[in-house]
C-alpha cells in the first residue's frame, strides 16, 4: 500500500500465457498484487497513471512491442518503472531501452529472486517519484499565491541578493522589499532562506520561466 491507500500493483505484459501465469503465481506468493495483460494495447486501454506500481514487460510481442509501449508511456508523461524481460539476442535492445527510460531489464532465464529484487527497487522508485511529484505540486500551489512582484523578490532572494540590492534592482524602498520578503516567506511556508532556495530548485526544471518572471 502507498501513502494514499491505493494498492501497489505489479503489471505484467507478456503474450505468453505460461509466462503470465508463472509470474502471477510468483508475485502473489511474494505478497504483490499482480495484474496480467496479453498485449501492450490491452494494457494501455486499462492503465491509470495515478495507480502506483511497476511494469514487468516482455521485449518482443506481436503488434505493439515492449519498446513501443515504453515510448508511448513516455509520450503520455507516465513515469511507471519498466522492467524488461529479454532473450539473449535482445540485450542490445534492452540497453537502448534503458537509455530511453526503462528502469531495468532481466535476461532469460532469470531467477525469481533476481526478479523480485528488481521489482522491490522499482516499486521504491515509483513511491519516491510520486512523493516528489506531490511535493512539487504543493510547492506550485504555494508559488501560485505569490503576486508578480513577490515572485520577482523571491527570485532575487534565491539568487542571494540582500534587501538593499533587491530594492535598487526593482526601484523600491528597502521597507517595501522587507514587506514583500515577509509575504514570500509566509506564503511559501518557510522561515529559512536555505529552505526557500531548495524549494526554488525543486520547482526550477518545470517552472524555470515562471519563477523569476513577473507574469
Amino acid at each position: 500500500m502507498n501513502s494514499t491507500g491505493a494498492a501497489t500493483t505489479v503489471f505484467v505484459v507478456d503474450d505468453d500465457d505460461g509466462v503470465r501465469t508463472s509470474l502471477g503465481i510468483l508475485l502473489d506468493s511474494a505478497g504483490y498484487r499482480a495484474v496480467p495483460f496479453a498485449s501492450a494495447t490491452e494494457f494501455l486501454a486499462q492503465y491509470d497513471p495515478a495507480r502506483p506500481g511497476c511494469l514487468v514487460l516482455d521485449m518482443r510481442m506481436p503488434g505493439m512491442t515492449g519498446m513501443e509501449l515504453l515510448q508511448e508511456l513516455a509520450q503520455r508523461g507516465a513515469f511507471l518503472p519498466v522492467i524488461f524481460i529479454t532473450g539473449h539476442g535482445d540485450v542490445p535492445l534492452a540497453v537502448a531501452a534503458m537509455k530511453s527510460g526503462a528502469f531495468d531489464f532481466l535476461q532469460k532465464p532469470f531467477s525469481p529472486k533476481d526478479l523480485l529484487a528488481r521489482i522491490e527497487r522499482a516499486l521504491a522508485a515509483d513511491t519516491e517519484a510520486r512523493h516528489a511529484l506531490a511535493r512539487t505540486d504543493e510547492l506550485r500551489q504555494r508559488l501560485g499565491t505569490l503576486t508578480p512582484r513577490e515572485k520577482e523578490v523571491m527570485g532575487l532572494i534565491v539568487a542571494g541578493h540582500a534587501n538593499k540590492v533587491i530594492a535598487l534592482d526593482l526601484g523600491l524602498s528597502e521597507r517595501t522589499v522587507e514587506i514583500h520578503r515577509a509575504r514570500v516567506m509566509e506564503k511559501m511556508a518557510t522561515r529559512s532562506v536555505a529552505h526557500l532556495v531548495r524549494m526554488a530548485m525543486a520547482l526550477e526544471p518545470p517552472a524555470s520561466s515562471g519563477l523569476m518572471s513577473a507574469d
